[in-house]
């Protein structure tokens, strides 16, 4: 059966615009990415890495999210009712410069530097979600921000076991998380992260996102990186986490006008 007609249900637009989420969603990551810009594999370079520099890497990681699940909480709402189109290249830009003193020092600064672009990434996240039509005064959809730092699709990209997953799995995997969370902050507020709903949601994107930066990390410690290369490091990030973003908030976008049973078939018979 071909793919136009087991998604007969999606007007073409539809299809192609789910044709090409699903192309950036499984087929990606940033290891790939990070691989051309600096001419070898990013993989070999982490074996290089200390214990020290992974300790401090797993707790950067763990504070910058709970930076961004504060930022995302307390203040994404606000933008809620912009319109127009995401302001892509001025986060880009500010991500280059944050990546710049990343990689003039090293991955000494990597506890200042990671919760920096983090945030900018974030808001990025957060303004194309606006320009898909999301509701941002919605705690569901602020979190939903959030989650597209789980959904790199490269290898080793896992949640609880050892089988790697694709994007409907990870949401799948992820839904009693977002839902305690959302729960939580909608009964308690959001004055105290630290809840064990939110602990959680932040464990769970932890281990994903972390794959992603220990891979930042190895490129900018290559010697011949230095801050220029920190700078396009950081800005192959954000655009990497831009495009995850625009695929998760299109097929949300076709969820909520075609339904999500029609569009979660279609995908699946996409090749």
């Amino acid at each position: 059966m071909t793919d136009e007609l087991i998604c007969g249900d999606l007007p073409d637009e539809a299809i192609e615009e789910l044709r090409e989420a699903k192309r950036i969603l499984e087929h990606h990551g940033i290891a790939d990415r990070l691989t051309e810009l600096v001419g070898a594999p990013i993989t070999a370079s982490l074996k290089m890495l200390p214990d020290v520099a992974e300790k401090t890497l797993h707790t950067a990681i763990d504070r910058s999210l709970r930076v961004a699940l504060d930022v995302a909480l307390r203040t994404l709402g606000e933008h809620s009712i912009e319109s127009g189109k995401p302001r892509l290249l001025t986060h880009k830009l500010l991500a280059g410069i944050s990546g710049a003193a990343g990689g003039a020092l090293g991955g000494a600064t990597i506890a200042a530097e990671l919760p920096v672009s983090t945030v900018l990434i974030l808001r990025s996240v957060a303004d194309i979600a606006r320009s898909e039509g999301e509701d941002l005064s919605s705690v569901e959809s602020r979190l939903a921000c959030l989650q597209v730092f789980a959904l790199d699709p490269g290898k080793g990209s896992k949640v609880d076991d050892d089988t790697e997953i694709g994007y409907f799995a990870v949401r799948a995997a992820m839904a009693k998380q977002i839902r305690d969370a959302s729960q939580h902050i909608l009964k308690n507020g959001v004055a105290d992260n630290t809840a064990p709903a939110l602990v959680k949601l932040i464990s769970q994107i932890g281990k994903r996102f972390g794959v992603v930066v220990s891979e930042k990390l190895a490129a900018q410690a290559i010697p011949v990186i230095g801050a220029i290369g920190g700078a396009l490091i950081n800005s192959y990030f954000i655009d990497h986490y831009q495009d995850l973003a625009r695929a998760h908030f299109t097929i949300r976008r076709l969820e909520r006008v075609h339904g999500e049973p029609i569009v979660r078939e279609a995908y699946g018979a996409l090749r």
